[in-house]
């Protein structure tokens, strides 16, 4: 029989997870069937049920539901106890493993496919949800020289910096308390361009040469890429790379072979 794989989220249909994975298991000849799942923002777990009873094999998890993932998983891998986020369920008997992804498929993207070093930059990262706790271990782990977190509620970023603070120090504060700063590396971990909608930034956050990196991805620039472009920033990058490599860890964790990522960046960008 085929295997059946999901992406579950709301909203989920601009999803790209069903063409990638699609891709991938032509190129692996893996014989699996992958669907986007749209599940009521109060259905996560019934949703999933129902997905686990009709006899599927696992899920990648997107906005919203990352936290809800991690709670509902029995086993969690190290980095996803650690993010207490997890993009990536593995259903096997009544073990449900948990795992995220996404900080692993960021780092690739941004060293590798943009050919841009983390280690000795300085990082801010907008958002401090589901998918910004996936990122922060990997990027502290490349030793930048300065990591941030700006978050509407403080709070959740001071948070998230306790919960890390063994890993590397983190400066916290809401958008407009950066002001004065400015950063080498940009990324939107916010919901804000699934509604086209931007965070207010200071001016001059963004450094001479910076990457602005929005996690979320569209065909036409979100909003923050555009105001990056308007405050000069000539590297724009937005989470396409990301998706892909994200859900190459999830297709290894599930069927123990890594596709090959290019193939299908190159693809979806043109």
């Amino acid at each position: 029989m085929t295997d059946r794989y999901a992406v579950i989220g709301n909203p989920i249909a601009h999803s790209k997870s069903p063409l990638i994975h699609a891709a991938f298991a032509q190129q692996t000849h893996q014989d699996l069937q992958y669907e986007a799942i749209l599940a009521p923002l109060d259905g996560f777990s019934d949703t999933v049920d129902s997905f686990r009873q009709q006899g599927g094999k696992g899920m990648n998890v997107t906005v919203p539901f990352k936290l809800e993932a991690h709670r509902y998983a029995t086993e969690l891998t190290e980095r996803a106890e650690i993010a207490q986020a997890v993009n990536t369920l593995k259903f096997e008997d009544n073990r449900i493993l948990g795992d995220n992804t996404d900080g692993a498929g960021l780092v690739r993207d941004i060293t590798l496919n943009l050919n841009c070093p983390v280690t000795g930059k300085r990082i801010l990262l907008m958002g401090a949800g589901g998918a910004a706790r996936g990122v922060i271990l990997p990027l502290l782990q490349q030793q930048p020289a300065k990591f941030a977190i700006a978050n509407r509620t403080p709070q959740k970023a001071r948070d998230l910096s306790q919960q890390f603070a063994a890993y590397g120090q983190i400066e916290t504060g809401d958008f407009m308390g950066f002001s004065g700063q400015s950063f080498d590396i940009v990324i939107n971990a916010t919901a804000a361009s699934l509604n086209d909608d931007l965070p207010e930034l200071p001016a001059g956050i963004f450094a001479p040469d910076a990457l602005a990196y929005d996690m979320m991805y569209s065909t036409v620039r979100t909003r923050f890429l555009q105001h990056a472009a308007q405050q000069g920033v000539q590297q724009l990058a937005d989470g396409i790379g990301m998706l892909v490599e994200q859900a190459a860890e999830s297709f290894y964790l599930w069927r123990g072979i890594r596709p090959d990522t290019q193939i299908v960046i190159s693809r979806l960008k043109s």
